[in-house]
């Protein structure tokens, strides 16, 4: 009886103890490269490869990278079947790497017969991104770069050429004669004032083929004008536009080189010491043409305390308010630019204008034709216009 109670337990102990079978092997992927992405500013590789016939369902591409000669290769990214391309945004360019890629098996309920399963790896040659002269994909940006300039060009071309170009007339432009005839009238004097930045501002220079014209009118009627300026640069510009102005008009006996004055280059220095003129000479017709920033309104409310007709001009959003409520008239954003062209009869700056607005009538009318293009469904007309 003892005999039988020990048989079976000798037997279990001599039985051979069995493991689970291992995973099976995973393919390689086939025709696996690794090259510079063509048409970039470099930092980027792209990496291609076919994925193998029959693929098992939960398994990925394991993607490494080492930093050539080293031999220690880092995870990169895990890339899903049927991508079949990676691109390495994170490469530096001159540095040459080499890749690695191979299939894995994740570790999920559905794929417990291949998890942890692993095909070969392959190597690329080594590689390194380059920065290249030409990206195909901006080639959008290019034709329109090509179409304004020639837009531009043509536009000047034709203004030098003696063509009538028609800009509007802005309700500003109109009094600047009538605020002229009145301080002549009154016989006081045109205040100007070109705005506090430099030549190398575009109101600035806008300012100056603005102030150009009124020299001319006040030579013509022989009404005194003050220019004060702030910036050296702006100063010997102003100073050259008014003389030019007088001799232009036949009047160099009326021209006085104290007429364009330096006053200082402290913003608010300057400010007040124009205040102050305001105040003790009255001048019947104040301009604010130019760049200004928080002296605006401290000019502005005491030119109006004078009863001067004021008109000024400005492109900065930030100090428009403040020259609306003060001054009766005021140019507003590209007015300013349209008065210089206007004003000037310059045929670059008249070219430039016509240019822009032609340029401009084309983006209207891109923005339409895409609204309509979105809306019936046709996405290639949005890929043809996008940047990137």
């Amino acid at each position: 009886m003892l005999a039988l109670l020990v048989a079976p337990r000798l037997a279990d102990a001599s039985a051979p103890e069995t493991s689970p079978p291992p995973p099976p092997e995973l393919p390689a992927p086939l025709d696996f490269t690794a090259a510079d992405r063509p048409s970039d500013s470099g930092g980027a590789i792209t990496l291609r490869w076919k994925d193998p016939a029959d693929l098992p369902a939960g398994v990925v591409f394991d993607v490494r990278r080492a930093s050539d000669p080293s031999t220690e290769w880092t995870d990169l990214a895990v890339v899903e079947p049927g991508a079949e391309t990676y691109v390495d945004a994170t490469a530096e360019t001159g540095t040459v790497y080499r890749y690695q890629l191979r299939l894995r098996g994740t570790e999920t309920p559905d794929t417990l017969g291949i998890a942890g399963a692993t095909g070969p790896a392959l190597v690329s040659d080594p590689v390194s991104a380059a920065d290249n002269w030409f990206r195909v994909e901006r080639i959008n940006s290019l034709v329109a770069s090509v179409l304004f300039i020639t837009i531009i060009l043509t536009s000047i071309g034709a203004a030098r050429s003696g063509k009538e170009i028609f800009i509007r007339r802005i309700a500003g432009l109109n009094a600047v004669d009538e605020a002229i005839g009145r301080a002549t009238e009154l016989g006081k004097k045109v205040l100007y004032i070109p705005g506090i930045q430099s030549m190398d501002d575009i109101q600035t220079i806008a300012s100056v083929a603005v102030l150009g014209h009124v020299a001319r009118s006040t030579a013509r009627n022989g009404t005194d004008l003050d220019v004060p300026n702030k910036d050296p640069l702006t100063f010997v510009s102003a100073r050259e536009a008014v003389r030019a102005a007088y001799l232009a008009e036949g009047r160099p006996d009326l021209y006085k080189e104290e007429m364009v004055n330096y006053v200082t280059y402290d913003q608010f220095a300057f400010t007040a010491a124009v205040s102050a003129r305001m105040i003790r000479e009255k001048p019947a017709a104040i301009f604010l043409v130019g760049y200004f920033f928080a002296e605006s309104l401290i000019l502005a409310e005491t030119g109006q305390s004078t009863g001067a007709i004021q008109i000024a001009g400005q492109a900065d959003p930030t100090q428009l308010p403040f020259f609306v409520v003060t001054c009766d008239y005021t140019l507003i954003g590209e007015e300013l630019y349209a008065a210089g062209a206007y004003l000037s009869r310059e045929p670059i700056l008249l070219g430039s204008m016509r240019g822009q607005d032609i340029a401009k009538a084309l983006l209207i009318f891109v923005g339409l034709t895409g609204i309509i293009a979105v809306s019936l469904g046709m996405s290639w007309f949005v890929n043809l216009v996008r940047t990137q």
